[in-house]
């Protein structure tokens, strides 16, 4: 039992790190739940440079 439950929180963190590596500009937010990790968001962003027309 505690085998598993080791193997599952390792899961979620590598799930974390997944999307804190794959993401250039944005957030990831982790949600818990009684010190559990139950929900991973990824909020992305897109950068365009805007030059000025005179």
């Amino acid at each position: 039992m505690v085998n598993n439950m080791i193997i599952e929180d390792k899961k979620r963190i590598e799930e974390v790190y997944k999307f804190i590596k794959e993401i250039r500009y944005g957030e990831v937010v982790v949600t818990l739940h009684d010190s559990e990790i139950v929900q991973v968001e990824k909020r992305e962003k897109k950068r365009f440079n805007i030059q000025k027309r005179l």
